[in-house]
């Protein structure tokens, strides 16, 4: 049989780290060249694993004019799957005229955000209720997913990465420093990284690092001048290997955001080691409550928790080790493998 053509909305750039397309690029990257013919986008330079695949079309992205320039390339030969579609015009225009094909394309949905009022949008409404196959990134957003729409979900983790995310080859050497609490993420207000800031003020022997950006930084750095906070780094943005270098230089991994589906990093900082202290609102599955970490049920409970990491050595080694090991659950050639049996059966069904 011919590959399947595949077709995602999801960018290849190397320097692209948005979170829907690093998962694409990881999972693309796995599948098989013989059994998977893959068309993505492209603004800029492709990741070197796409740009050397076999069997992969990388399609130009420009500032305008990029809906009827990609109609224009798929109609004519439409792909077996639509895989993880946005909510842009260019999708609900495919979705729109998917209906004429005469072996409709299947449509497969992985949503990364828990479904509520405040999330769904009519367009992000219309591409889940068009999906034949749904998929949440936890087991808490599926659960939302099934109760919003009344429909079937199943869950499909998003992986982490082994090449720059794993445990320690060493012990960190803590001699002769403070204990070091990283945060990585965007700079938005639900994030809460003032709230670290704040709690970087009541624990001036302990070391806060803070890589990321966003529309939040300016404010955040005033806070952290106003309070008198010298134990407060900035790092900016970090690409993935410098991301994991530092994770592995750090004692604990602290993530108070308070709106999110399943946060990649908190997956990416178990494989390398890191008690984690995170809101429990989300449920995520990358930490085990009490045994690689912490999930806080609310502000004075998560400053809490932080203050008993601190404080124990022998905790966060325990944990430490612990989170090594449920991290290993997360690998994208086993997250991978399971997508290319899901593409597989999608395109049965329908050609069925």
């Amino acid at each position: 049989m011919p590959p399947i053509r595949v077709f995602t909305p999801s960018f290849a750039d190397e320097d692209n780290t948005n979170a829907q397309n690093l998962t694409v690029k990881e999972i693309v990257a796995r599948l098989s060249p013989e059994q998977f013919h893959v068309t993505m986008l492209a603004m800029g330079k492709p990741d070197a694993r796409i740009a050397a695949r076999r069997n992969t079309v990388v399609l130009p992205y420009y500032k305008h004019g990029n809906t009827p320039r990609l109609l224009v390339s798929l109609l004519p030969s439409p792909p077996d799957v639509y895989f993880y579609p946005r909510q842009g015009p260019f999708d609900l225009l495919f979705l729109r005229y998917r209906r004429y094909f005469r072996r409709r394309c299947a449509l497969i949905t992985h949503v990364t955000m828990v479904m509520n009022e405040k999330t769904v949008t009519p367009a992000w409404e219309t591409v889940v209720r068009e999906s034949d196959l749904l998929f949440g990134n936890s087991l808490c957003v599926t659960e939302t997913v099934k109760e919003y729409f009344h429909r079937p979900a199943e869950t499909m983790h998003n992986g982490v990465d082994p090449r720059w995310f794993h445990g320690r080859s060493t012990p960190v050497d803590a001699t002769g420093r403070r204990v070091r609490a990283l945060y990585a993420g965007s700079f938005q207000e639900r994030k809460r990284v003032s709230f670290l800031i704040q709690q970087a003020a009541q624990l001036p022997d302990v070391e806060f690092r803070l890589a990321g950006k966003g529309e939040e930084e300016g404010s955040c750095r005033q806070l952290a001048a106003k309070l008198g906070c010298e134990n407060v780094t900035f790092l900016g943005h970090l690409n993935p290997e410098a991301l994991g270098e530092e994770m592995r230089g750090a004692d604990l991994f602290l993530f108070p955001s308070v709106l999110e589906g399943h946060p990649q990093v908190l997956g990416q900082a178990a494989a390398c080691g890191l008690p984690v202290v995170a809101m429990n609102l989300y449920r995520p599955d990358y930490v085990v409550d009490g045994e690689t970490g912490f999930l806080a049920e609310s502000e004075s409970d998560f400053a809490e928790k932080v203050q008993v990491l601190v404080g124990n050595r022998e905790l966060r080694a325990r944990m430490s080790a612990a989170a090594v090991k449920h991290a290993e659950q997360f690998s994208w050639d086993r997250i991978a493998g399971r997508w290319a049996e899901v593409l597989e059966a999608a395109v049965a069904r329908r050609r069925g």
